[in-house]
């Protein structure tokens, strides 16, 4: 049994930690504070961020709001590091239907850590700068940073993601995504809507979008496992290589290769660099200013009128024997009638001008295919 002396000194005791001051330690040249609170959240409300440094946000099955800030300060000594780390805030409100958790930030740095409802319907992040990571929740999410990566995961929503500069590493995502970086390299995983991305200047990978993919970089690599729509695909230097896409892929590219390995059509601009298709049906329209052009059209799936162009290269196109077309080729400033190399009796090669050219059907005839190139070699072949 607690006597009245004793329940005076235990009280007397809370007293003293409630109003002590914060914890500091120290983690090399840092001073560091760290302030945790937990304030309650309606599964259905909308919620958002303002920081000016790193935040991490994980859905959670708790209906609350919980949030721990990392405080780190350079000070002489412990009484200016307190003076400094009391300039920083959090304070968290309601409005119109929002939470609203914000952070005033002092002279230092600082590292915000937030558990939500996993049902959240609606997420917003917004930094001054720092680094952004989301994950587990099941509405959208808006994430916006002035400078610093963007990692996110298991996110069933759509995706909205914006950095000044920095990496966007996008996990298992449910709905559409549209992500830009200033600068820097977009990794995507499994995508189940459309999607967006976007670099100044980097590279761009896609395992799966299930939607209409839309990717374009600056300068850099762009590599597309799988879509389940069409692709548009554009970068001013660097490989561009689609496994395989559901739709027409359309490709501009301003200094390297290109390569399709099925599609459903493809529309093709290079500047300089080889054009190289596997398993296309549909309507191709390929054109290179430099570089050699190798077209496989896929069996037992019908064409629609097609052009393959190069200024500079050979051009060698593979026919299956179930797949008809008629073709029409012409090559500038050949030498000789060699120049047009065809393994299918009913095209007849000729020379005419300056040029050599061939017509005739192939597999009974069907869409013209259309073929053009200037010093090189064209290859008609059968596909064995």
């Amino acid at each position: 049994m607690t006597t009245l002396p004793q329940a005076a000194l235990f009280l007397g005791c809370l007293g003293i930690a409630l109003g002590a001051e914060p914890t500091l330690t120290r983690e090399g040249s840092y001073w560091v504070e760290t302030r945790s609170r937990a304030e309650p959240l309606a599964p259905s409300t909308r919620v958002r961020i303002n920081s000016r440094g790193p935040v991490t946000l994980t859905g959670d099955s708790r209906p609350e709001c919980a949030y721990s800030l990392k405080i780190r300060v350079k000070a002489r000594g412990e009484a200016e590091a307190r003076r400094l780390t009391k300039a920083f805030a959090v304070r968290f409100s309601r409005q119109a239907g929002y939470a609203v958790l914000t952070v005033q930030r002092g002279d230092g740095m600082v590292d915000l850590q937030v558990k939500l409802p996993r049902t959240s319907p609606e997420v917003t992040i917004v930094s001054t700068e720092g680094a952004l990571e989301f994950y587990d929740l099941d509405g959208s999410v808006r994430a916006e940073t002035g400078g610093g990566e963007i990692k996110c995961d298991r996110i069933r929503g759509e995706v909205v993601a914006r950095t000044a500069g920095g990496d966007i590493t996008l996990g298992k995502i449910g709905g559409a995504v549209h992500c830009a970086t200033a600068g820097g390299k977009i990794g995507a995983g499994v995508i189940g809507g459309e999607a967006t991305l976007e670099t100044g200047g980097g590279d761009i990978a896609a395992q799966q979008v299930a939607g209409l993919l839309h990717v374009a970089t600056m300068a850099g690599s762009i590599q597309i496992r799988r879509a389940g729509s069409a692709v548009i695909a554009s970068t001013g230097g660097g490989p561009i290589n689609v496994i395989q896409a559901g739709g027409v892929v359309t490709a501009k590219n301003s200094g390297g290769t290109v390569q399709v390995g099925r599609a459903e059509g493809v529309r093709c601009e290079n500047a300089a660099g080889g054009v190289k298709l596997d398993n296309i049906s549909g309507s191709v329209r390929v054109t290179t200013a430099i570089g050699s052009i190798i077209a496989g059209l896929l069996a037992g799936k019908p064409m629609a009128d097609s052009f393959l162009s190069t200024g500079s290269g050979d051009i060698t196109v593979f026919i299956p024997s179930n797949v008809g077309v008629t073709v029409r080729a012409q090559n500038e400033l050949a030498d000789s009638i060699r120049r047009i190399v065809s393994d299918f009796p009913g095209i007849s090669v000729r020379v005419q001008g300056g040029q050599v050219v061939a017509e005739g059907p192939v597999n009974g005839g069907g869409p013209i295919l259309r073929i053009s190139g200037t010093g090189g070699t064209i290859f008609i072949k059968r596909q064995q």
